[in-house]
């Protein structure tokens, strides 16, 4: 059996990108807004069913823009989980808005509705929901607790592309939604992001604020002569350079899907028997959600044995990290927001979960070797 070391992620190469990038090279045009923006939006927009999207230079901007478009201010608080990466608090915190931390479900590692519900305040105006993993938050309970206070929710979907709750795109449940490309993610140009709305005035906001406070949008469109500062506004457009790969990688979105869920499909296959003899818990989907196969996780019962099992696979040449120090124990997490209740349960996720290696080129004779290893180790 091969020992060579096995890595937790490799970015896929899609096969049109050094031809993408050598027509943005031979071109006049390699900033923003040019043929392969637009066929990149196009292709995004297929896949996720989005009446609208724009690029970003990455998901961070894009829940920026998400707090530019809600207005949100130093009067406002916005609910965010405490087992999330840190753009999802520090775009909002950016705004001078109040982060309040709430808890997660176990059972999936997303924002659980109930906790929320213990922290919404009448200066609650919006919640982030991230889809972890790729799998859709409870967003039935969400929406409901939006309807009866009023706030909007932001999703940040860095993980979700081409996911599903209910038979609904993630990213398009909300009032805004985020996604990444950077290279961890299952489609990427190295870094970079979008927007996903279904609102038309929120559009017509957005495509502002993305080009530095103009309406140079309208004006690249014919519907103004000249174009101004509009509004406020940054520089949020990728370059055409990222565009090209970036639609380079969509073109090839339902091959690098099949090939994660192949990888996904092998240690769900593999781990179940070791998992209840050893008192594991493993990465399940509900029933009413479709995956990505964005990562693949596992959580032990104690943070030694978390601990442990990761240095057991390193020894046998398998890396395999944890995810996400709890924000509201984070040094900017303590300055910044507030944690009306204790997040237990999202430290108790954080110091018990594993990710396992998952990429499109993973071999069948490497998942096979992951699965081997874990499973000769003994909780």
């Amino acid at each position: 059996m091969s020992t060579d070391r096995i890595i937790f992620s490799r970015p896929f190469r899609a096969s049109s990108e050094l031809a993408n990038l050598g027509t943005v090279l031979d071109s006049d045009h390699s900033h923003g807004d040019g043929q392969f923006t637009a066929a990149a939006t196009a292709k995004l927009k297929t896949i996720t069913e989005a009446p609208h999207a724009l690029l970003t230079t990455s998901c961070t901007h894009a829940l920026e823009m998400a707090g530019l478009l809600l207005e949100l201010g130093p009067d406002d608080e916005v609910i965010v989980p405490s087992f999330a990466f840190t753009s999802t608090a520090t775009a909002m915190a950016l705004r001078g808005a109040t982060v309040v931390f709430a808890d997660i479900d176990l059972a999936t590692g997303n924002l659980d509705p109930d906790a929320v519900a213990a922290v919404v305040t009448d200066r609650t105006k919006a919640v982030v929901v991230i889809h972890y993993g790729g799998v859709g938050a409870d967003m039935a309970g969400l929406l409901a607790l939006s309807r009866a206070h009023g706030f909007a929710i932001i999703e940040d979907n860095a993980h979700g592309l081409g996911g599903r709750w209910r038979g609904r795109s993630l990213g398009t449940i909300g009032t805004v939604g985020a996604l990444s490309f950077h290279d961890t993610k299952n489609v990427h140009c190295g870094e970079g992001g979008a927007v996903l709305l279904t609102d038309e005035i929120l559009m017509a906001r957005a495509e502002i604020i993305r080009e530095k406070g103009t309406d140079r949008a309208r004006f690249l469109r014919g519907a103004v002569d000249k174009y101004s500062w509009q509004d406020i506004g940054s520089s949020y457009l990728p370059s055409e350079l990222n565009a090209a790969v970036l639609d380079a990688q969509l073109a090839e979105f339902d091959i690098i899907q099949a090939n994660r869920h192949r990888v996904w499909d092998g240690y769900a296959a593999g781990l179940p028997e070791w998992a209840r003899r050893n008192d594991i818990r493993l990465m399940t989907v509900p029933d009413d959600r479709e995956h990505t196969a964005h990562l693949y996780y596992l959580r032990l019962p104690t943070e030694d044995r978390r601990d442990d099992l990761i240095g057991h696979l390193a020894e046998r040449g398998i890396v395999a990290p944890f995810h996400y120090v709890p924000l509201d124990s984070s040094p900017a997490g303590l300055k910044l927001g507030r944690t009306p209740v204790p997040c237990v349960r999202s430290a108790e996720f954080s110091g018990t979960v594993v990710r396992l290696p998952l990429w499109p080129g993973l071999t069948d004779e490497q998942v096979s070797r992951v699965v081997d290893a874990v499973t000769e180790f003994t909780v």
